[in-house]
C-alpha cells in the first residue's frame, strides 16, 4: 500500500468524479484507475462501485476513509517537521479568522511577510462555526476569532486580549457622544446588524431581554460594507470593538448591559502539530500595535 494510493483514493472520495480527481491530481484518468484497482487488490475489497454515471463509496470504502485521510496527514506532518528545522525558510501556514477579527490582522500579515518572504500564507475568512469544523479538520493550522459562547469540542482556546461588545455609529451620530449606550437607547434607531451566527450577532442576542423592541433593517455577513453603512447613514451597529480597529469616521461606545465582552482568541486543535511558523506568526500578533491597544484599552 503506498501513500500516493490513498491519496488517489481520498480524492476520489472527495469528488466522486474519477475525471474530476484525475484532473485534480494531475494524472490520467487511467492511470487514476489504475492506482486505485491496486489498492483494491492489495485491500482484498472494492472501495468504490462504478456505472457509466456515477461513483460511490462501497462499505469497505467508508470504513477506511478516515484512515486514510489521517495516514496522509501524518505523512505531510513529517514534511512539515523537517521543513520546520529550515529555520522557516520554507512552508505553509493556513490561518482562519472570522470576518470582525480581520481588522487587527492585516499589521501582522505585513510584518510576517517581509520577515519570513518564503512562508506562504493561506488565510482563510469564514464563520466560527466554519473555523471550528476547518480545525478539526485540519484544514487551517489556528483560527483567529472571539471566545465561543460555549467550548467548541477539541479545541483549545487561548486569549490575546480583552474586548467588549460595542454600539458603533457614525463620528456625527447622536449616539456618539455618549460614553454608555443602553438597550433602551437603541430603541429609538434602525440597527444593521451582522447576519445570525456570526460571533457579534450570535453574543447580542444572547443579551437581549424578552420583549426588547429593536428596530432591524438590514442584516449582513459583510463587515466592510457594514461599516460603510454606518459612516453614510444614521444606522447603529453592534459589533466587537476591535471590528473598528484602524477604520475613520466611526466609533464604538460601550454596551451598557452586563457580560457584554468578547475575547479575541487564537484557537488550536488539541491534538494538531504546532508549527513554528504558527508560534512566531502568534507571538507577533500578540506584540503588534492592534492587539496592544486592545490589551491596554482594559488596563
Amino acid at each position: 500500500m503506498e501513500l500516493r494510493q490513498l491519496k488517489y483514493f481520498v480524492k476520489v472520495a472527495s469528488t466522486l468524479n474519477f475525471s474530476e480527481a484525475a484532473k485534480a491530481l494531475c494524472i490520467t484518468q487511467s492511470t487514476l484507475s489504475q492506482q486505485i484497482r491496486q489498492l483494491e487488490d492489495e485491500l482484498g475489497e472494492p472501495l468504490l462501485t462504478r456505472t457509466s454515471h456515477n461513483v460511490a463509496l462501497t462499505e469497505a470504502g467508508l470504513t477506511i476513509l478516515e484512515n486514510a485521510k489521517q495516514a496522509i496527514y501524518e505523512a505531510e506532518m513529517c514534511q512539515q517537521r523537517i521543513n520546520d528545522l529550515n529555520r522557516l525558510a520554507t512552508g505553509t501556514l493556513n490561518i482562519g479568522v472570522t470576518y470582525s477579527f480581520s481588522p487587527i490582522l492585516t499589521e501582522t500579515i505585513l510584518s510576517f511577510t517581509k520577515e519570513y518572504p518564503k512562508i506562504k500564507l493561506n488565510i482563510f475568512y469564514r464563520t466560527m462555526n466554519e473555523l471550528m469544523e476547518m480545525l478539526r479538520e485540519r484544514r487551517v493550522d489556528f483560527a483567529l476569532a472571539f471566545k465561543p459562547t460555549a467550548p467548541a469540542e477539541g479545541i483549545e482556546s487561548h486569549i490575546l486580549f480583552q474586548n467588549k461588545l460595542s454600539v458603533v455609529v457614525g463620528k456625527f451620530h447622536p449616539l456618539a457622544s455618549l460614553t454608555e449606550v443602553t438597550l433602551h437607547d437603541l430603541e429609538r434607531y434602525e440597527l444593521a446588524l451582522p447576519s445570525k451566527g456570526l460571533q457579534s450577532r450570535n453574543a447580542f442576542d444572547s443579551i437581549l431581554p424578552p420583549g426588547c423592541d429593536l428596530k432591524v433593517k438590514i442584516e449582513l455577513n459583510e463587515v466592510n460594507i457594514l461599516l460603510k453603512l454606518i459612516r453614510q447613514s444614521m444606522m447603529v451597529s453592534i459589533l466587537a470593538e476591535a471590528t473598528i480597529h484602524g477604520e475613520h469616521d466611526v466609533k464604538a461606545i460601550p454596551l451598557a448591559v452586563a457580560d457584554n465582552r468578547m475575547d479575541g482568541c487564537v484557537h488550536i486543535s488539541k491534538d494538531a502539530y504546532r508549527k513554528k511558523s504558527m508560534l512566531e506568526f502568534v507571538r507577533m500578533l500578540s506584540e503588534s500595535v492592534a492587539v496592544r491597544d486592545r490589551q491596554n484599552s482594559w488596563l
